[in-house]
């Protein structure tokens, strides 16, 4: 396997996207990932940090239709999906397309819309197409979606269950920059003004390939067990209500190789497993005495420590 493409891509991404969003290359490789496993990601962070410009600057650099939803708790299903409406001209009901039916979208607080209106968008995500009054519409390829919610106001909002908090591949955050990146961005050319002059770098033919070519990134004997032991040690240690799920452990496994993949090799190494693991596993754990993410995320990190790490060479 040929792994020039993924190098390639990679690095376009990334230095296309930070030319907008300062100091967060790995956040960004993380979406990407996320992206070419044809997952979602939930990103938690105080508001101002940039999710929303992050988002507009990575479809541009991956050449897709951009929409955001700004989530309300009088937002309706149908406000995402769309409704048949008649058309007095033709005599006849005639469907029209929520903004759902785009590349990517951006569900804007998604904590603070109703549990139903919740469940509409995350039926979309898992099931690639979306039913209006009895008849299924397909969703664009790609279809990839991030949703944000603030961790520190809780007043009106409506949480995600832990059964739809396991329907998204990664969660992550971005957290602040530097000091220095930070007075740099802050006498710099406005952000907005960058993003009307970004380009698509990564073209779609080039991403149809590497969505079909990660699954041939092979997966040692030993480190699929290395994935397994974290897998099972969430599920039996008395620290955890609830552990990872198989749709869990199967994000793992593909993130894992596009992780691979992506650094310019055709095996996983241990490495791989433990950049992706916090962010694909965190959110899909319940941890005992608290329901914090980063306290789940710091429990997670201590029992990956006690796993021994597969130290037999990989034959290439």
């Amino acid at each position: 396997m040929d792994c020039t493409l993924f190098l390639k891509n990679t690095r376009r991404v990334v230095e296309n996207c930070s030319k907008i969003i300062v100091g967060k290359e790995d956040q960004i490789r993380l979406i990407f990932t996320a992206f070419l496993c044809s997952g979602h990601v939930l990103l938690e962070d105080v508001p101002g940090t940039g999710k929303t410009m992050l988002l507009r600057a990575f479809a541009k650099t991956v050449g897709s239709d951009f929409k955001r939803i700004q989530f309300t708790p009088d937002l309706l299903p149908s406000d995402l999906t769309g409704i048949n409406f008649y058309n007095q001209k033709s005599g006849d009901f005639e469907f029209r397309p929520g903004p759902l039916f785009t590349n990517i979208v951006l569900a804007d607080e998604i904590n603070r819309a109703t549990p139903r209106t919740q469940s509409s968008l995350l039926e979309a995500m898992e099931e690639g197409q979306i039913s209006v009054d009895g008849t299924s519409y397909p969703m664009a390829e790609p279809f990839f979606v991030m949703a944000t919610q603030n961790p520190i106001e809780s007043y009106g909002t409506f949480p995600l269950p832990e059964a739809q908090l396991d329907r998204f591949f990664m969660k992550i955050s971005l957290g602040y920059m530097t000091r220095e990146q930070e007075m740099a961005v802050m006498s710099g050319e406005p952000s907005v003004r960058k993003l009307e002059g970004l380009e698509a770098v990564a073209p779609p033919e080039d991403i149809r390939a590497m969505k079909a070519e990660f699954p041939k990134v092979r997966v040692q004997q030993d480190v699929l067990s290395y994935m397994m032991d974290i897998v099972e040690k969430t599920r039996k240690d008395s620290q955890f209500i609830t552990g990872v799920s198989t749709r869990g452990a199967i994000a793992l496994y593909r993130a894992s190789q596009v992780t691979a993949a992506c650094a310019g090799r055709d095996f996983v190494i241990p490495e791989d497993v433990l950049t992706v693991a916090p962010c694909v596993l965190s959110h899909r754990i319940l941890s005992r005495g608290s329901e914090s993410f980063e306290d789940a995320k710091k429990y997670l990190n201590r029992l990956i420590g006690e796993i021994p790490t597969p130290l037999e060479e990989i034959k290439k």
